[in-house]
């Protein structure tokens, strides 16, 4: 049989349909985007609090399957752990492991299965995980199952955006934009579905809403695949063309990259994992006689980027209409600056605490608004760099490498969680901020020798 030959991009096709300004089948991967971080971000809000509250009880605890053979794993790498630690470290763990396999997932896409197998097998693999929540026993079953289901899926939704827009096209950006705004909408809704669910009707229920969730976003994706670009050929046979030189140097820019993402994202997931335990501890978690769930305060992560988006795109077409919009460097160096500053506001909590040691439940409000502006700067920013530089027969695995860094900086934030119980509130706020500030100030110092080298962005040959 003769080898099929892949060619080194797949361009859109001439006339695909559009909607609201950009191809029908970004609101397809939109729709499901926003269901998978529903289901999801449920679940960010809900796991630690129900292993500390609930979970890892005594007597309860020693009812989920291999629990045992788990607590002499965390104790070989971490040392003795409380159940707070065990919260925490699983947490991390969990988090590294789900954003680690979307780099497994792309390649499998990239090189093996189509994306639409990998992101429907996802699905289905995820809604079995979070019902596996509702049972002690199959809890680090349901663990691994949403993982893996996770890594099919999210591993193969971002590399579509790309194939639906020519190299150069402006609203490339403006698509990531998009994305991320129904992601963080997504991430706004989740908690207070979930977290509601899961005050009045105990945990299982609330973790039963994500799978439901999850359902509805692997229908939603099957009835749009119709306006998805199809795959280049995959397997064995297919023969690639080798890399360009403009390929090999956009893909170390990439690399060069990676240092900014990873330094951002472990500033980022104290706020999935330790933030919580604080607010718990440290928040006057009320209004009036109103006691304010702890996971509702994970809603504004998504509502205030998402409500930023519309904001950030006509800002920045404004400034290309003046000539003065920043190069994406300068846009991601920002995000991370404003992140680090906005932190600071929680070092600052023992400053506006009253006579109770508690401080205002306005301050983690305002932290939630500040860094999210500078989120807007950056995460959507980096994942338009990489898939526009990315070539097309290694996209999906260097996004795959993009995730990576939250990878490594959820495993780093089980790291600092056990941290935070030997040292103070403040300090370790501190510490946070000046990651996130360092990563900012690397990519500032950078930018200008990065567009040198890396020149305009092109098709490749």
């Amino acid at each position: 049989m003769e080898a099929a030959t892949d060619r080194s991009i797949v361009s859109p096709p001439a006339a695909m349909p559009e909607k609201w300004g950009h191809p029908r089948g970004l609101w397809t991967l939109n729709g499901t985007e926003l269901w998978d971080r529903i289901s999801f971000h449920g679940m960010v809000a809900m796991l630690v609090l129900y292993m500390t509250g609930d979970l890892l009880k005594p007597g309860r605890m020693e009812h989920i399957l291999g629990f045992g053979a788990y607590r002499q794993f965390l104790e070989s790498l971490f040392g003795a752990v409380t159940p707070a630690a065990i919260a925490t470290q699983t947490f991390g763990l969990y988090y590294a492991v789900l954003t680690c396999l979307p780099l497994v997932g792309g390649w499998l896409g990239d090189k093996f299965v189509s994306r639409r197998f990998a992101v429907t097998t996802g699905a289905l693999t995820m809604t079995a995980g979070h019902f596996a929540m509702a049972f002690d026993a199959t809890f680090l079953i349901a663990l691994a199952l949403l993982v893996t289901g996770a890594g099919l899926l999210r591993g193969n939704l971002k590399p579509q955006i790309r194939a639906l827009y020519h190299a150069g096209d402006r609203r490339l950006a403006d698509a990531f934009q998009l994305y991320s705004m129904v992601v963080n909408f997504g991430a706004f809704l989740a908690p207070l579905a979930s977290g509601a669910v899961a005050k009045y009707y105990g945990w299982h229920a609330g973790f039963a809403v994500a799978g439901f969730g999850m359902l509805i976003g692997l229908v939603w994706y099957l009835a749009g695949s119709a306006h998805l670009p199809p795959d280049p050929p995959k397997g064995v046979h297919v023969h690639r063309a080798p890399l360009s030189p403009h390929q090999k140097r956009d893909i170390l820019g990439l690399l060069a990259m990676w240092p900014v993402s990873l330094g951002f994202w472990t500033a980022q997931a104290q706020i999935w994992n330790v933030y919580n335990l604080w607010l718990r501890d440290h928040v006057r978690m009320s209004v009036g006689t109103f006691a304010v769930p702890v996971p509702w305060l994970q809603a504004l992560d998504g509502l205030a980027p998402a409500a930023y988006v519309p904001l950030v795109i006509l800002l920045w077409r404004w400034q290309a209409r003046r000539g003065t919009e920043p190069d994406l460097f300068t846009k991601m160096g920002t995000g991370c600056v404003i992140f680090g500053l906005s932190t600071l506001l929680l070092a600052a909590a023992p400053l506006f605490a009253g006579a109770d040691g508690l401080a205002p439940l306005w301050l983690p409000v305002l932290f939630h608004l500040a860094s999210n502006w500078g989120g807007a700067f950056f995460s959507p920013v980096m994942e338009t760099f990489y898939a526009a530089r990315a070539p097309e027969q290694w996209r999906g695995s260097l996004l795959g490498i993009d995730a990576l860094s939250v990878s490594a900086a959820s495993i780093l934030s089980g790291t600092m969680g056990s941290w935070y119980e030997t040292t103070t509130p403040p300090v370790f706020w501190l510490a946070t901020a000046a990651i996130a500030g360092a990563a900012g100030a690397y990519v500032l110092l950078v930018r200008g020798a990065m567009r040198r080298w890396l020149g305009p962005e092109a098709d490749p040959a």
